[in-house]
């Protein structure tokens, strides 16, 4: 069993969240290419379920109860996995300039 261990890779596994489709794309570009040019191995953008919540309003205050609106607020998901990153590759992430509506989760496995 310890060598199975040794075998694993460790890797780095980036977990991207917004509100706009075209911003999570280049911004999943971004990090692939930065890892790209760091030499690490790079498995994704994987796109995960987008969660949607949906909220109805009264369009008045108190009377008309028939009369509401709808609004939904979508959240794409991407889940990006680099193997064998370098600590130039960790810092070069951190420096990374992206768009504000952006969320990184970074966890290392």
């Amino acid at each position: 069993m310890v060598k199975a261990k040794e075998i694993e890779k460790e890797k780095l596994r980036l977990r991207i969240k917004a509100y706009d489709h075209k911003l999570i794309d280049s911004s999943c570009r971004q990090i692939v290419d930065t890892a790209k040019r760091f030499d690490a191995e790079v498995i994704g953008p994987i796109p995960l379920p987008t969660e949607m919540h949906r909220y109805t309003v009264n369009r008045s205050t108190f009377v008309h109860k028939d009369s509401r609106e709808q609004f939904e607020l979508r959240v794409h998901k991407r889940l990006v996995d680099i193997f064998n990153p370098k600590a130039a590759l960790i810092e070069a992430l951190s420096n990374l300039n992206l768009p504000a509506g952006v969320d990184i989760e970074i966890k290392m496995a």
